[in-house]
């Protein structure tokens, strides 16, 4: 049973890295204080920003659930996910 929590929750956590990836207002929503910032479970090359040492930013994480590349989360979403956390690790 945990095996198929932790399989529903990547699979979550890709669909809405999907579809945030292509929503542009994500940004605009964070500033709003509806999206926070989720670290650890963007898929690689997926992430919003921030992916650590020796990458640039936006779309540079290097593996799936970086701890140090985010995404933004619907606010309250992100530590209810495997591996989501609000603060870079």
């Amino acid at each position: 049973m945990a095996a198929h929590k932790r399989t529903s929750a990547a699979v979550v956590a890709g669909a809405l890295t999907a579809l945030l990836v292509a929503a542009p207002a994500s940004t605009a929503l964070a500033a709003d204080g509806d999206m926070e910032k989720c670290y650890g479970v963007a898929k690689a090359g997926q992430n919003d920003c921030a992916a650590g040492e020796g990458t640039t930013c936006q779309g540079t994480s290097t593996v799936d659930g970086q701890k140090n590349a985010w995404i933004y989360l619907p606010a309250g979403l992100c530590e209810k996910l495997v591996g989501g956390s609000l603060e870079e690790a």
